[in-house]
């Protein structure tokens, strides 16, 4: 049986550090770091191995794509990083831009672009920076989609990260997700924010490929209609969700 203690140490040990896995090790950290998010959700760095260890074929069907679209060949020839110095320009953009409610959002959630924690287990520098874009736009999408950070939030999103990227563990998030809720979050799910995540994952733009950087300036509402977002509407209240 796998030891699940070690593994956090390993993971932990190797923390900023990028290594290759032969195939039994890959599949060693992938099924312990699977074990250890069920076991505590709040481990950042185990889900950021399964996401890696498992997402190796759906990051390079993403790195293809952005290959082959002019402004996903622009950031992969600049490999932006989402840091507090590279979006402090967000806070100066006008009350209804798209900076402004990124800028809006995480100053209100207390929240750091800084605190992702690092790729380790990519087999080259390009597939390792998408893993780590991949990472980084999450909280532009919430911004996007306007999607709280809660279990119900969080689990629509991942729906439509599967939809756009296919990475296997955006659905075992789900699952997992899936698993806490509460029979009247259940529901909600089911019947507000799953059926909404499944059309708006699919009808919006390819995601990845955008320089979300270089869009802070422009009218939120614009983006939107550019990319093909529908914001996720408010659960509906007094509905037989909510009971």
């Amino acid at each position: 049986m796998l030891d699940i203690f070690f593994l956090r140490s390993l993971i932990k040990k190797m923390r900023g550090a990028r290594i290759q896995l032969k195939g039994w090790q890959q599949a060693a950290i992938a099924a312990g770091s699977a074990l250890g998010a069920l076991m505590d959700p709040r481990r950042a760095d185990l889900i950021a191995a399964l996401g890696e260890t498992t997402g190796k074929s759906a990051f390079q069907r993403v790195l293809e794509r952005m290959k082959n679209n002019p402004e996903g060949m622009e950031v992969l020839k600049d490999r932006p990083r989402v840091t507090s110095e590279s979006v402090a320009h967000a806070w100066e953009m006008p009350e209804g831009t798209f900076g402004a409610a990124y800028a809006h959002f995480m100053g209100a959630r207390n929240f750091s672009p800084d605190e992702r924690p690092p790729v380790r287990f990519m087999d080259s520098d390009e597939l390792a920076f998408i893993a780590a874009r991949a990472r980084e736009v999450h909280d532009f999408w919430h911004v996007l989609f306007s999607l709280p950070t809660n279990l119900l939030g969080e689990s629509a999103l991942k729906v439509v990260e599967f939809e756009q990227m296919l990475l296997p563990m955006a659905a075992l998030s789900v699952l997992g997700g899936s698993a806490r809720f509460s029979p009247s979050q259940r529901a909600l799910f089911l019947g507000h924010y799953l059926p909404w995540a499944a059309r708006a994952g699919l009808s919006c733009t390819a995601l990845m490929p955008i320089y979300y950087e270089k869009h802070f300036h422009r009218p939120l509402n614009e983006v939107r209609s550019a990319w093909a977002i529908s914001p996720c509407p408010g659960p509906p209240l007094h509905s037989k969700y909510l009971k």
